[in-house]
């Protein structure tokens, strides 16, 4: 985070900041995921793989408009 947070009320808040985040993110990747078995007509695959493959996608272009805010 681009700001500090001061004090145990502060900590807290930011935690639930960082936890709807992270919940976003698991979201995200989820439905991203999903279209990659989607994408094969639900056929064969890897779970595992449309996942990591999903979450590399999201990270990726979290990153990049992380690189272009700043």
């Amino acid at each position: 985070m681009s700001h500090t947070v001061h004090g145990a009320k502060g900590m807290h808040k930011q935690a639930a900041i960082d936890r709807k985040a992270s919940e976003h993110h698991h979201e995200h990747v989820a439905v991203a995921a999903y279209f990659h078995a989607e994408h094969r007509g639900f056929n064969g695959g890897d779970p595992v793989a449309d996942w990591l493959a999903a979450e590399a996608e999201i990270d990726a272009a979290l990153n990049k408009d992380k690189g272009a805010s700043h």
